[in-house]
């Protein structure tokens, strides 16, 4: 087993809507100290909507953080008190972002998008058995929903025009189940 750092100190630099910050001083087993900034973050659904042809519904829509137009799979974060109820989660961010509702929604696993430093959890989802209906966008959301067959998506991730962690993780997980 691999030995821990110790936290000695945990400071909250910032309390937002989404996540904190927080700076701890830590100790190396080897006695040595440094400083941690954690990003917390009560932690995401996402969901891979695969319909009876093999294809895969998308959403694009711009990203702040980037500057730029990401396409990805539907997601979004859990409210809380939906630490434990994702499942849940998952089925609200997939009707609001797409107005798809599915038959069966099988638990994929969970990932962990940025280890260094963020305590998000992402946990994905596949949706079968699809129904179109509406869609619900919360008022600050803007995205277009795009239908792309899986393996065209699973090229687009090697050409580089996909670069969302989610995206790409679930691609790897829903190989063998589709």
């Amino acid at each position: 087993m691999i030995p821990h750092e110790t936290a000695t100190k945990k400071e909250y630099v910032y309390r937002g809507k989404i996540i904190n910050v927080r700076r701890d001083e830590v100790v190396f087993p080897n006695g040595k100290e440094s400083t941690r900034e954690i990003v917390e973050h009560r932690g995401a659904v996402a969901v891979a909507a695969v319909d009876e042809e093999g294809c895969i519904y998308l959403v694009r829509q711009f990203r702040y953080a980037f500057g730029e137009e990401l396409l990805e799979i539907p997601a979004g974060k859990l409210e809380e008190g939906e630490e434990t109820a994702h499942l849940e989660a998952a089925i609200r961010e997939l009707r609001e972002e797409t107005g798809l509702t599915a038959q069966q929604v099988d638990y994929l696993g969970v990932i962990y998008p940025s280890v260094g430093m963020l305590t998000e959890r992402i946990h994905i989802y596949l949706a079968r058995g699809l129904t179109q209906g509406e869609m619900d966008l919360d008022e600050d959301e803007f995205l277009n929903v795009e239908r792309i067959p899986v393996r065209e998506l699973e090229a687009m991730v090697r050409r580089g025009e996909i670069r969302d962690a989610k995206t790409i993780s679930t691609l790897f997980l829903i190989q063998d189940k589709i």
